[in-house]
């Protein structure tokens, strides 16, 4: 980067300058810029003086500017400045050094101001602080745009990371973070809360007769059955391997054994794959009902249902027990 000129001697005008358009007297605001250095980048070069504040306005050319991210405040978001755009006020109004990567994108020229300069043209010419705080303005509005365009992405992965890639289901992650908020409401309520305990049948056996990805296909088969019996305001989840859990809100063990009931019939109707050459494999489940009772926990509940799990299968499996 070399001083190529001044701004006295360069012909340019103070109508080139977005930040300094529509001055009541241009003739005053120039002979203050008169002495104010232009440096001339080849393209590739970078502003090396990031030490101090100073405005850098654009006259020719095109300037890459990389917010800072040593701060933790900024991103790396890298823009695009355009002749008469400036680069560097937050430097100026907050009397730091700017931090922002300045790279020229083409030879370009670029007007220097220092900080002292410009408040001197703040005092004497409104202009520059009408424009500075629209130019602050616009970058305000367009942070928070991009801030609540992050907000919606995060949230949409972090949604995305509770949901079980085979089977579309809730997975155990959602399950450990909204289970003890629904015990807590229920209690706090007095509304029943049942769950339901799933674990496909002699899952094992299934795998080594047709194979993984037929195991695959069943498991995927159980979470449809689950998916399209149950109430908008029900929860499915797997809850690891072939176990698969329902959370029924404000429902009595009565219901929720009837829902099981339901569950079990349909899933022993559920078809895994159609295969003319052999006999279609089906799927049967076993099934056990819990519902809080008062000071119970998440693990409580979870335990109960496990409990009643096993005496569906000691009971000989392909059925509900609570």
């Amino acid at each position: 980067m070399k001083e190529f000129s001044t701004f006295g001697t360069s012909g340019y005008q103070v109508s080139d300058l977005q930040m300094l358009r529509n001055s009541d007297d241009d003739a005053a605001v120039a002979r203050l810029l008169a002495h104010c250095p232009i440096m001339l980048l080849d393209a590739g070069e970078a502003i090396t003086e990031s030490n101090r504040a100073r405005l850098y306005i654009l006259l020719r050319g095109a300037l890459s500017v990389a917010s800072d991210t040593r701060t933790g405040m900024a991103d790396g978001t890298v823009s695009k400045i355009l002749p008469g755009e400036s680069v560097g006020e937050q430097s100026v109004l907050d009397e730091e050094a700017n931090l922002s990567s300045i790279t020229a994108l083409e030879e370009s020229e670029v007007l220097v101001i220092e900080a002292d300069l410009v408040w001197q043209l703040i005092d004497e010419s409104n202009v520059l602080a009408r424009n500075l705080l629209r130019l602050l303005s616009f970058r305000i509005r367009a942070a928070n745009a991009q801030l609540r365009r992050r907000q919606k992405l995060g949230e949409f992965y972090r949604q995305l990371s509770m949901i079980d890639g085979l089977t579309g289901l809730y997975n155990r992650a959602w399950l450990n973070d909204l289970l003890p908020t629904m015990v807590a409401t229920a209690h706090g309520s007095n509304a029943p809360l049942a769950l339901i305990m799933i674990d496909l049948d002699h899952f094992k056996k299934f795998n080594d007769t047709h194979g993984h990805l037929a195991g695959d296909e069943a498991l995927r088969a159980a979470a449809q059955v689950l998916s399209g019996a149950l109430r908008p305001t029900d929860f499915a989840v797997r809850y690891g391997g072939e176990e698969m859990m329902v959370l029924l809100p404000d429902t009595s063990d009565k219901v929720a054994v009837a829902v099981a009931e339901r569950l079990c019939e349909r899933m022993r109707q559920a078809k895994v794959f159609a295969d003319m050459r052999q006999p279609l494999p089906h799927i049967t489940a076993s099934l056990g009902v819990a519902v809080l009772r008062p000071q119970q926990n998440e693990h409580d509940l979870i335990a109960a249902a496990d409990a009643a799990l096993y005496r569906a299968k000691e009971l000989g499996r392909d059925q509900v027990a609570a």
